[in-house]
């Protein structure tokens, strides 16, 4: 876990929270006001937590693949 992972983590957990913020909203929501916006960030920040804790347990393929091409 070194700086390259941790700055592929935060890069695909931010990815990871927009889309789901993107799909909350696109939910019957007709007008700005109609979103539930305290939901929406909820569920967009569990999401992004979950993110972050899938790539500490499993790791990134992208960051394995420098990694192995560095060492190559």
């Amino acid at each position: 876990m070194n700086k390259r992972f941790w700055t592929s983590t935060a890069i695909r957990a931010v990815r990871t929270v927009a889309q789901t913020a993107v799909a909350l909203i696109g939910t019957n929501a007709v007008g700005i006001t109609d979103v539930n916006w305290v939901g929406v960030a909820s569920g967009a920040a569990l999401a992004g937590i979950v993110s972050v804790l899938t790539s500490v347990a499993t790791g990134l393929p992208e960051v394995a693949e420098v990694e192995d091409a560095d060492v190559s």
